[in-house]
Formats: structure tokens, sequence, C-alpha cells
């Protein structure tokens, strides 16, 4: 079992019913990780949180990374963290 500390941003937050949730789940990859987010990981997600999550990038310890085969491994502090940031405009 592997955890991970996952941070949602604007609209993944709203889709999602929270800004952040610890993320139990099976497996080692992004790819299982949004897995699990999509057969309902956070209790709170609404029926839209899947379709936002196919739009969204990822920051995995700071990091962009959006290939869903990528191994996740903890950080320095030994803390894996997961950032899902839908797109948005400005600049």
């Amino acid at each position: 079992m592997t955890s991970a500390d996952v941070r949602f941003f604007a609209g993944a937050a709203h889709a999602f019913g929270t800004s952040q949730h610890t993320v139990e789940f099976e497996g080692t990859t992004l790819g299982d990780l949004l897995e699990a987010l999509r057969a309902g990981a956070v209790e709170s997600a609404g029926p839209d949180s899947a379709t936002v999550l196919r739009r969204c990038s990822f920051l995995v310890n700071t990091v962009s990374e959006n290939d869903p085969s990528a191994e996740l491994s903890p950080g320095e502090d030994g803390t894996l963290r997961v950032d899902v940031l839908p797109p948005f405009a400005g600049g």
C-alpha cells in the first residue's frame, strides 16, 4: 500500500470537494494513484471529478510528471506529495 498527500487546486479542489487529502492506494505509479482517485479514494469527490482529473497536470514532489507509468517515490522528507493542477488561463 502506498500513501500520497494529494493537493487539489482551483477547479480540481472544487470537483473533489477538498484542497488536500491523504490517499492510500495499491501500486506505485502515477496511473495507480489516478485510478484510486477515479475509483473514489476521496469520499467528497463530486460526479465530475473523473472528467476534471483527465484534464489536469501533476507535480510529484514539485516536479512535473504526466506519464501514468511513472514510478512514485517519497521526496527527501519521506513524504510523497502530488499536486493536481487543472488547466487555467492567465499569465
